[in-house]
């Protein structure tokens, strides 16, 4: 039975990594952003309450913030006022900023798949002794759930501003 669970286990994991990867059934987040026009990155379309760099900096801003609720064995974690922390106020991204944003988003991503691949299978499920519930497994779904949702959303800013395939 032991190795029938360690196998579960390890396949939850590569799932979970999959999941958060996305793609299989919508588009990724490097879809997404790929060549984005940066003339278009601060517009905010017409009806829209954020540009695409808002949303992009948003996903950076919640996805290190829950790696760093995740990653908090030395109690450091410091949690973020919403929804004030968690949106840009600036629509238009300074110079360098959407690179930069880009780039940790893939990079904190990259960090908790770490965070998956060496919790043991009853670490994957426990809750955080600092936390509401909260369990690694349910805030690698959680990543992945808003990742997808504001990608989604990329994608409308995109298409509104006829910047989409």
């Amino acid at each position: 039975m032991g190795k029938q669970v360690e196998k579960l286990g390890k396949g939850v994991r590569r799932e979970l990594i999959t999941l958060l990867d996305g793609g299989k059934a919508h588009a990724t987040f490097d879809d997404a952003v790929k060549e984005f026009p940066v003339k278009l990155r601060g517009v905010v379309p017409k009806g829209l309450p954020y540009s695409a760099w808002q949303i992009v900096e948003h996903l950076r801003i919640a996805q290190r913030d829950i790696l760093d609720f995740c990653d908090n064995a030395d109690g450091s974690y410091k949690p973020m006022k919403w929804p004030d922390d968690y949106w840009p106020k600036s629509a238009r991204p300074g110079a360098g900023a959407w690179e930069k944003s880009v780039e940790a988003i893939r990079k904190d991503r990259k960090a908790f798949d770490k965070l998956l691949a060496k919790a043991d299978d009853l670490e994957l499920v426990e809750e955080f002794a600092w936390g509401e519930g909260q369990s690694l497994l349910r805030e690698a779904l959680l990543i992945a759930d808003h990742n997808a949702y504001h990608t989604g959303e990329l994608i409308v800013v995109r298409r509104l501003l006829g910047a989409w395939k």
